[in-house]
């Protein structure tokens, strides 16, 4: 049997780069400064919590992918080096698991990855309503689809990797989806639940309608770990009683959102 440890990330503003500093300027300007500053600092929590988990395992011989990580070798260890030394929390530990022992994977196709990038790019840089309309239409268009083509690049790569009684750690925006997209011989068990992960960020940008729900879900993001992430396949089983209990929020609330606020899919958030 083979194993991957699923961990849904919410990225930093330190993993975004050149678009940083616009995709804060406009969590302020959406949510206001007190939510923003809020919501940064549930990220670092939930980052610790993740950390904590990792430095409780043995994690040497185990293979690690990296949404966006298009390389591997030296070069893969330079990109992580690179992301560690501007604040990410992500490379941070990427960078601490390869010091004890894993080994990096390419997971990324650099065309697809970069295709993304640039379409995010020409959306947070538009100078004029207009230009930003016209790039937002742009991306609404292929994003999906881009992300589809990611999904079934990063499965593929896993598959084609991970070894019988081998183990892989996946560090991941909650928007994936390559659960559904793994043989069954793949053993998946999540860190954290993707989809409450995912509503968290779905509902950053409506903090004030949904204040309740949201600050549940926060205290979620930063309590301990359920079991130790990988007891058993996240695809086949349910969780268990109403999830306070176990520190879960209840239900998920994915029906009421969905598709109609795809807008709030962020890099942040």
């Amino acid at each position: 049997m083979r194993t991957l440890i699923y961990v849904p990330v919410i990225h930093t503003s330190a993993d975004l780069g050149s678009l940083a500093k616009d995709v804060t300027k406009r969590g302020i300007a959406d949510i206001g400064e007190d939510v923003w500053e809020k919501h940064k600092a549930a990220v670092e929590k939930f980052w610790d919590v993740i950390s904590d988990y990792f430095n409780s395992i043995d994690v040497s011989g185990k293979k690690v992918y990296q949404d966006g990580m298009v390389a591997d070798g030296e070069i893969g260890q330079r990109i992580v080096e690179e992301g560690a030394k501007s604040g990410s929390r992500n490379y941070e530990l990427v960078a601490r698991l390869l010091n004890r022992g894993a080994i990096l994977v390419k997971t990324e196709d650099f065309k697809l990855v970069k295709e993304e990038l640039d379409r995010l790019g020409a959306l947070t840089h538009a100078k004029s309503i207009a230009h930003k309309l016209i790039a937002f239409i742009k991306y609404k268009l292929v994003k999906d689809r881009l992300l589809d083509k990611r999904d079934k690049f990063i499965a593929k790569k896993i598959d084609e990797s991970l070894r019988q009684d081998e183990t892989g750690i996946i560090f991941i925006g909650a928007y994936h989806n390559i659960k559904k997209r793994l043989p069954v011989s793949i053993r998946v068990g999540e860190i954290k639940d993707a989809r409450i992960v995912k509503e968290y960020q779905m509902l950053l940008p409506f903090y004030k309608k949904h204040k309740e729900r949201f600050e549940e879900l926060s205290r979620y993001l930063i309590s301990k770990p359920e079991g130790n992430g990988a007891a058993s396949d996240s695809r086949s089983h349910k969780p268990e009683g109403n999830g306070l209990a176990s520190g879960r929020p209840q239900g998920h609330g994915l029906a009421s959102f969905g598709q109609s606020h795809s807008q709030s899919h962020k890099l942040e958030g």
